[in-house]
């Protein structure tokens, strides 16, 4: 793919202004946060940046909801999935869409 790019690490040091000066706008941003939830710096990035999408997976649906909150700002939650991933614990992850408002 010649018009992708994937970082991994740190995303509140990784995401910022000067990614997107060097690569242009992101049509869509994926993230996978911790249990605690993202940064509220990198939530603000994501503000400031206004991508089209947002893919949000979590393994902590408090602080995903926590979040999604935050994000309702600029966007809305199209869809969300909760996924099983480890049978017979109270763990589950979720998956959730966002697009941004109009």
């Amino acid at each position: 793919m010649e018009n992708t790019h994937f970082y991994t690490g740190d995303a509140k040091l990784i995401v910022n202004e000067s990614l997107f000066e060097k690569h242009g706008e992101a049509d869509l941003i994926i993230v996978d946060p911790p249990r605690a939830g993202l940064h509220e710096d990198l939530i603000k990035t994501l503000l400031n940046i206004a991508a089209k999408k947002i893919i949000y997976v979590s393994c902590n649906p408090a602080t995903q909801a926590r979040d999604l909150l935050l994000l309702c700002e600029k966007y809305h939650v199209t869809r969300t999935k909760p996924v099983d991933m480890f049978p017979h614990t109270n763990h589950v992850e979720c998956i959730a869409a966002l697009e941004l408002k109009s």
